[in-house]
């Protein structure tokens, strides 16, 4: 058993330190991609349905993604090919012309994510009987947001010494290679990882349960009211409220709190259930208030309280998924939830974007009602995800 739990911690340790530089290199061109399409002339409407776009595609593709990967048991291949297409795609932007391209560039970045996260999701839920799920996906979280907050202070650090987007964007070709060296090394060292979870050959091809599709609605209202960061950041270039180095680290200090609250709210998953994503949607209604109504400080406020809001999501609302789906299902429960999840953030980006053009406070209204409104489908759901999970640990 403690063997078991060792090489589980492990296999997570080693996904996360992919993780990190892979977040080092697509959440900070995510930081600045905001400003940049503002250069290239872009309007808040476009900003918002590129990112709204990008969140679909990069959500919606998982549930392909997740057939085929439970289908063929290519984990490792699908994984490899999508983090290249992910990881390759962000340098690619410092050779933007426009923002078509850019935005083009910036699709194909969630389309390689799209491919390779039910895979991964799926290899990585195998640890859970080691470990638990709330651990080894807020484990994993808190790495991924370690390398989400040092990108973004790269390419803060490159702003302020060379004052050129372009720049920022090329030197992130470092930790894209790195992340992808890595990833190799994982697969050589752990090409099987299900034989980590001795009950996976005990999955049965089930179908997904009323509970599933009700836990699936309440994060949905959760994404089509939670902003997505270029628009944030859209709005500090617009404002005037901080100077363009000074955008990425707003972002940078968001994802420590993100790493933070992704350990915190996954042991409490693994304690007391899916209330901690009632809590959660509580704390996130206010984000959009806080960031588009007031000055820099209550900005500064609200996206700290978004990057817990995001820790909490990136952490338990998988861990959730591995305790409710059969085993065998796993990465196509992943890419089914991601797909509803996907569709649900585009709408609200889209939204938002248009509103933001319209009214502010039209936006923090949407946002927060769009979120409390998932409190009572947790709720609902909270009873049988809880049961399912104690049986399944």
């Amino acid at each position: 058993m403690q063997e078991r739990s060792n090489r589980a911690f492990y296999f997570v340790l080693l996904l996360g330190v992919i993780s990190l530089f892979a977040d080092m290199t697509y959440e900070a061109a995510r930081s600045i991609t905001g400003p940049y399409l503002a250069i290239l002339g872009a309007s808040a409407t476009v900003v918002g349905v590129v990112a709204g776009l990008g969140e679909l595609v990069g959500y919606g593709l998982r549930l392909v993604a997740g057939i085929i990967s439970d289908r063929t048991g290519k984990y490792w291949l699908i994984t490899i090919t999508g983090y290249a297409v992910n990881l390759l795609a962000v340098p690619a932007l410092a050779l933007a012309g426009n923002w078509e391209v850019a935005s083009c560039l910036i699709v194909a970045e969630r389309f390689g994510k799209a491919v390779r996260t039910p895979a991964r999701d799926a290899m990585l839920s195998h640890a859970r009987q080691g470990l638990g799920s709330g651990r080894v996906f807020g484990l994993h979280e808190a790495m991924d947001q370690i390398g989400a907050m040092t990108g973004p202070l790269v390419v803060a650090g490159v702003l302020a010494w060379k004052g050129s987007y372009r720049y920022g964007f090329a030197v992130l070709a470092v930790p894209a290679i790195l992340a992808l060296a890595v990833l190799v090394a994982a697969r050589i060292i752990f090409p099987q990882p299900r034989d980590m979870e001795p009950s996976f050959h005990d999955g049965k091809q089930a179908d997904f349960d009323a509970n599933f599709w009700v836990y699936l609605a309440a994060v949905a209202f959760v994404a089509l009211g939670f902003f997505d960061y270029p628009l944030a950041a859209f709005h500090m270039k617009v404002s005037g409220f901080f100077a363009d180095r000074w955008i990425p680290v707003v972002y940078a200090c968001a994802m420590g709190v993100d790493a933070l609250s992704a350990l915190v709210f996954g042991r409490m998953y693994d304690r007391k259930g899916i209330f901690v994503l009632m809590v959660m949607a509580v704390l996130s209604a206010g984000c959009a208030s806080l960031v588009f109504l007031g000055g820099p400080m209550m900005l500064v406020s609200g996206m700290m309280l978004w990057g817990v809001a995001m820790g909490a999501q990136e952490s338990v609302i998988r861990a959730v998924v591995a305790d409710i789906v059969p085993s065998d299902r796993r990465a196509t429960g992943y890419g089914m939830f991601n797909a509803g999840f996907g569709l649900a953030w585009f709408m609200g980006s889209a939204a938002m974007g248009m509103l933001y053009d319209r009214s502010l406070i039209g936006l923090a209204v949407f946002s927060g009602a769009a979120q409390l409104l998932s409190v009572p489908l947790f709720y609902a759901s909270s009873k049988s995800l809880n049961q399912n999970r104690r049986v399944k640990a």
